[in-house]
């Protein structure tokens, strides 16, 4: 394609697509008849992400960034392209994608076309992540990009899903941000219903409550009645945490746990379609991200900087 028809289907002026060649190195990479220069496929899908990056808000330098690490049907960009290096700052690597520069946009854009490596770049945790910076990991990047995908209808070749790559690239970072585990204090559980899988919520929340040095654990396996009051006596938590991303959920086990501890704190985020929570003066139902993190935070004896 000639600068004039990609500048068309962009909504730029041809102009702004010299500037990013110039500036960024996102211009055409193949020569036709007279070495005419011309946008390949892959060329202009880079500018879609940068178009979609810079509508978002993103600063023309992160949004570059991004979009030149961004691979298109599984052949990246030639080149330098190494982004778990970039990332980390190694010597002479090419910058990454700055923390809180990715949109739920361009992630959703990269999950939809399989793109696991620039998936895993734009959710990448800095070392140093404290409680704010997860709080906004989830809430300004990874909820509304799965809301959005959950609201698509595709139709997908086998291996292929776009939520799976985006909730596989989000436990990923999550492993690698990891500190050592707090020492002292309770032990707050997470856990899921019995017969649910585990929402990616539950690793942001577990995530968010270490960083401000609780130590937090999912719970997995079977858990039913018998099972939750067992593990209680076990580990003697300072809170338990019930996530369900269903209506029909079972929520017996708070039920027993407000009758058999009465004095642990309990916090219930389930969908708002639901509206029996067994009662309890320990039982208290979170409805946002953010308020069940800062209650939990609470009772822990943290507060958000700590």
């Amino acid at each position: 394609m000639t600068v004039a028809a990609v500048a068309a289907r962009l909504g730029v002026a041809p102009a702004t697509l010299r500037t990013w060649d110039r500036r960024y190195g996102l211009g055409p990479s193949e020569r036709s008849a007279g070495s005419h220069r011309r946008y390949s496929a892959s060329d202009v899908e880079r500018l879609l992400v940068m178009r979609r990056l810079t509508l978002d808000g993103v600063a023309p330098g992160d949004a570059a960034r991004i979009a030149s690490v961004t691979e298109v049907e599984g052949h990246a960009q030639p080149g330098p392209t190494n982004v778990e290096t970039a990332l980390q700052g190694g010597v002479g690597a090419r910058p990454g994608v700055p923390f809180g520069a990715g949109t739920p946009t361009a992630l959703v854009d990269a999950a939809l076309t399989g793109d696991a490596a620039t998936c895993r770049a734009l959710v990448a945790l800095p070392r140093t992540a404290g409680v704010a910076e997860l709080e906004h990991w989830w809430t300004g990047l990874l909820e509304p990009a799965l809301t959005e995908l959950a609201r698509r209808t595709v139709v997908d070749r086998p291996g292929q899903d776009a939520p799976l790559t985006v909730r596989a690239a989000a436990v990923e970072a999550l492993r690698a941000w990891l500190p050592a585990a707090p020492r002292g204090g309770g032990v707050v559980l997470v856990l899921v219903p019995e017969g649910q899988e585990r929402p990616l919520l539950v690793h942001a929340l577990t995530a968010a409550l270490v960083a401000a040095d609780v130590d937090a654990r999912a719970v997995g396996g079977p858990t039913s009645v018998h099972h939750v009051l067992e593990l209680v006596v076990m580990t003697r938590p300072g809170a338990v945490v019930t996530v369900s991303r269903r209506a029909d959920v079972d929520l017996a086990h708070v039920a027993q746990l407000a009758h058999a501890h009465p004095g642990l704190a309990q916090f219930v985020m389930i969908p708002d379609t639901t509206s029996d929570v067994p009662s309890g003066a320990s039982v208290t139902r979170s409805r946002t991200f953010r308020g069940l993190l800062h209650e939990v935070l609470a009772v822990a004896g943290r507060t958000p900087n700590g």
